[in-house]
């Protein structure tokens, strides 16, 4: 159970110690691990799991490349090197970014025990609230199969709100996909398809015991946080193993995707031994999922190979000096991904201040989206967020923010920074990237460059390093000289 601590103690870490923080949630009071089964557990035979043999050392297999993957990544998860890898693979060039989904690779591997299974159960494009959900009606789909959630109500940021209404606000904040949180619902609950719930199995409808994670907002919410710290930790190459109900360990299959990871992590975490065995299998999550929404393998790949980000300036005008507060750190939740930034305006006090000096837009491009706190600018001009790349601004104050609909250019006038949105010690802005609904690590393989400079991460959340040539940022969110950034070297792309 280590590596559940460890996940836990982390999301208390992040909660309490960050200078900002984009989730609404005030608390954080953790479900209790799942109790030691008294009794064997009887499920209907399961389709028998490949296996892998134990390679030799070095020995080259076949890979085909993933949604995502990195060369960093898949060192990581092949036991091997970036530079083995290359070797091996020489017509991928040093400073590819994200590999070609389909792309035939031969990979040095290094065999390690308690791999777990290879079956996937559904794509990365299924994952994310990207282009496969552009069109789906989350609320007419509960309402046409007329389960017990077609009648649910309850109240969730600051409303009564429908199921369906719970379920698109976390799939758009969190950015993952609604069909995935329904198929959850429906495999741990039958709420999609059965009339009747018991009162104690709503309050838990997830799975996870907890006293406050309770009713379908707060077990989504919780659930779609951990799911995203999986995914993106296996992105990263950071999540290689992980616990059972039991204490039994499981290292994911190096062929793995992260959609399958993410489930995998998540099922650890909320099942009994033999109740994950079957969620992982052929017959149980995918079979769901499939039933419900048609084959996922159909979906085409949301991140193509050898992605780039447009020329992007930093999001205040040059004219002012402002300072960098916040290395890569949660993009929404208080777990993974690392996606965001946090600049502060200039000022004479510290705290929650009205600011005047404005926050601008990082690049041509139509606000979509706003609400407490928060602003999204859809770079690619459909109106949808989940297709292209999105520009999500958090701590934007609500009073004379432009509003939703507006075309803006590069540089042009957003709103004003403030402490409005989630946790904040201070006035500043937090603002990430999306990709096709993928969250974009902030210093990951397509880094969040602006107007020239590049973060690096620190040792913990919040901290790093903007750099540009021999010239070098610290984050603080205690400005001093070492965090400014000074007019004069504030430049716009143009």
């Amino acid at each position: 159970m280590q590596i559940r601590r460890l996940i836990y103690a982390l999301i208390m870490v992040v909660f309490f110690l960050g200078a900002c923080s984009p989730t609404t949630q005030p608390i954080m009071i953790l479900p209790t691990p799942a109790a030691d089964e008294e009794a064997v557990e009887v499920y209907p035979e399961i389709t028998p799991f490949p296996t892998r043999p134990a390679y030799s050392p070095g020995e080259l297999v076949e890979y085909t490349a993933q949604t995502g993957d990195t060369l960093d990544a898949l060192a990581v998860r092949f036991n091997t090197s970036v530079e083995e890898i290359l070797k091996a693979n020489s017509f991928i060039p040093e400073e590819a970014s994200t590999m070609p989904p389909g792309m035939p690779m031969q990979m040095p591997i290094y065999y390690r025990p308690l791999w777990g299974t290879p079956f996937q159960m559904i794509p990365d494009a299924a994952f994310v609230n990207g282009p496969d959900a552009v069109g789906f009606k989350t609320q007419d789909f509960i309402l046409q199969q007329d389960g017990w959630l077609s009648a649910y109500e309850a109240w969730a940021f600051s409303g009564t709100r429908t199921a369906g209404e719970i379920i698109d606000y976390i799939a758009l904040q969190y950015s993952v996909s609604p069909k995935l949180l329904l198929a959850l619902l429906e495999y741990q609950s039958n709420a999609i398809s059965s009339p009747m719930i018991d009162a104690v199995d709503e309050q838990h409808i997830i799975g996870f015991d907890s006293s406050y994670w309770t009713g379908v907002y707060r077990q989504l919410t919780f659930t779609a946080n951990l799911l995203n710290d999986a995914y993106y930790r296996w992105r990263d190459g950071d999540l290689s193993e992980f616990d059972l109900a039991d204490g039994s360990l499981v290292r994911p299959d190096p062929w793995q995707n992260a959609a399958t990871v993410a489930l995998q992590s998540l099922f650890a975490q909320i099942m009994t031994v033999a109740e994950y065995h079957y969620a992982v299998s052929p017959d149980g999550f995918s079979q769901t999922y499939q039933d419900m929404f048609g084959d996922p393998w159909l979906i085409e790949p949301h991140i193509p190979g050898s992605l780039t980000q447009p020329d992007f300036q930093f999001p205040f005008a040059p004219n002012h000096v402002w300072a960098f507060t916040g290395g890569p750190h949660t993009g929404w939740g208080s777990l993974a991904p690392w996606a965001a930034l946090d600049f502060a305006p200039p000022s004479e006090v510290a705290g929650c201040f009205p600011s005047s000096v404005p926050t601008t837009a990082v690049d041509d491009g139509l606000v979509v989206r706003d609400g407490p706190g928060f602003l999204v600018l859809d770079l690619d001009g459909d109106g949808d967020e989940r297709t292209g790349w999105a520009i999500f601004y958090l701590h934007i104050a609500n009073a004379d923010r432009v509003p939703v609909g507006t075309f803006v250019e590069r540089g042009d006038f957003l709103g004003y920074p403030s402490c409005e949105g989630g946790r904040s010690t201070g006035t500043h802005i937090h603002i990430a990237r999306k990709y096709n609904g993928e969250w974009m690590v902030a210093d990951g393989p397509v880094p969040f460059v602006l107007s020239g400079w590049r973060p690096i991460r620190g040792d913990r959340p919040y901290s790093g390093w903007l750099v540009k040539d021999e010239r070098v940022i610290v984050a603080n969110s205690n400005p001093d000289g070492r965090s400014m950034i000074p007019a004069e070297i504030v430049e716009r792309v143009d």
